[in-house]
């Protein structure tokens, strides 16, 4: 059958290193760390006491208080992304059908912070169950995908992935491949979490996830540098709106780029270590460019999972080189993680919105805080270290892995 082209018409972007999609690009050009000591709880007791939280921002500037409250932040995150992109697209509401416009969203985990809160609440006090009348639809992931359609009343296929630290990622799929079969003109797609909670700083270190390098937070996330101890907990959510490219062109719309593919694997190795020899990295990187139909060779671009981690990140490019053979030494290769820190399950649309305004921009951010090669890891790649760097970009291919062995790859096409 044929497919429906998909592009991208909007996007937007709530990050550690920028409130808005023009923000967090002048981050990204300029190597800017988004790393710093935790101020949302108490982490002096904590193995790792730094995060990167979203800075300057006051939820209340977006969604009215009554509203707002009845939210967790990676609800009220996902609300600001998408607003964002909606507006940044030029949709006409008004016009538009809105039986035809989906959300799909992404989040690993959800409303952490409302579980912990209403649990350390209930533990504070005599037995006697009070609860928050809120509680459930704030914590259910799901609630992201809804307060986005209920702000704007788009009737669409409407619900969140879950899959992880590739949720996002696979949330842009499914909506490329929602439109892509005719099933929707247009998808608010993305992903977001709040993570910087005690739980989940304390959980992640318990399976010593995490950097312990309390005494110089801005460069804990060093993707590919051989003293690398662990990824940095990041907040926030990125955009993007699909669209049918059809439908785009007949109203004038500005268009970013196309999506020319997606792709899939399952490790199928282990619970929270990626496979030693990155076999289902290259699956999907694989299954993505069969997708897209396209050669290993037109790829310019990688924006990688690296999450500074010592096992994934040699593992990923391992991958790359087996997939992309010579021209895996053509590539620009780059972790923005090493900026914004790991997202979780909202990782992919940060970095899907790295992506694409790395083609636009025709630059590509930097894997910044490399300090000393690490004989594990191939460095006659080309890492972008340090310092962005300007190259013809038309293709890029951007990674998102998760805990359980999900993999996910998404590729966009300049146009």
């Amino acid at each position: 059958m044929s497919f429906k082209r998909v592009v991208v018409t909007g996007i937007g972007a709530l990050t550690p290193i920028g409130n808005t999609a023009p923000e967090y690009w002048e981050g990204l050009k300029n190597g800017v760390s988004g790393s710093d000591y935790i101020t949302k709880f108490d982490a002096e007791k904590f193995r790792t006491r730094f995060a990167c939280e979203i800075k300057n921002f006051d939820v209340n500037n977006f969604i009215p208080r009554q509203e707002a409250r009845k939210m967790d932040a990676f609800a009220q995150y996902a609300i600001v992304a998408s607003d964002e992109a909606i507006k940044d697209s030029g949709l006409d509401l008004e016009k538009v059908d809105k039986n035809k416009i989906g959300v799909i969203w992404g989040s690993g985990i959800g409303g952490l912070r409302t579980f912990e809160d209403e649990c350390f609440n209930f533990a504070k006090g005599d037995g006697t169950p009070k609860f928050n009348p809120f509680f459930i639809p704030k914590m259910i992931a799901d609630s992201a995908s809804g307060v986005i359609s209920i702000r704007h009343g788009f009737r669409g296929v409407n619900y969140v992935t879950v899959s992880a630290c590739s949720s996002a990622n696979n949330a842009i799929i499914d909506a490329f491949n929602y439109i892509r079969l005719g099933r929707l003109k247009a998808c608010v797609t993305g992903g977001s979490e709040a993570p910087v909670t005690i739980a989940s700083v304390g959980g992640f270190t318990a399976l010593r996830a995490m950097s312990e390098r309390n005494d110089d937070p801005k460069t804990a996330s060093r993707p590919y540098d051989k003293d690398r101890d662990g990824f940095v907990v990041g907040e926030g959510s990125g955009a993007l709106i699909l669209e049918e490219y059809e439908h785009a062109v007949a109203r004038g719309a500005k268009i970013y780029a196309e999506m020319i593919g997606g792709g899939f694997s399952s490790d199928a190795y282990h619970i929270t270590a990626p496979h030693p020899e990155g076999y289902g990295a290259l699956l999907s990187m694989q299954d993505a460019l069969d997708d897209a139909k396209i050669k290993p060779e037109e790829v310019d671009y990688i924006n990688t999972h690296g999450t500074s981690t010592p096992l994934g990140d040699p593992q990923e490019l391992k991958a790359i080189v087996e997939l992309f053979g010579e021209h895996a030494y053509n590539l620009n290769i780059s972790s923005t993680k090493s900026m914004t820190g790991h997202l979780l399950g909202g990782a992919g649309a940060v970095e899907a919105v790295a992506s694409i305004l790395a083609m636009q921009h025709q630059i590509v951010p930097p894997t910044i805080n490399h300090v000393t090669e690490d004989p594990t890891v191939d460095n006659r790649l080309n890492l972008t270290l340090n310092q962005a760097q300007s190259r013809k970009i038309d293709v890029v291919l951007s990674n998102g892995f998760g805990f359980g062995g999900h993999n996910a790859t998404v590729i966009f096409r300049k146009i």
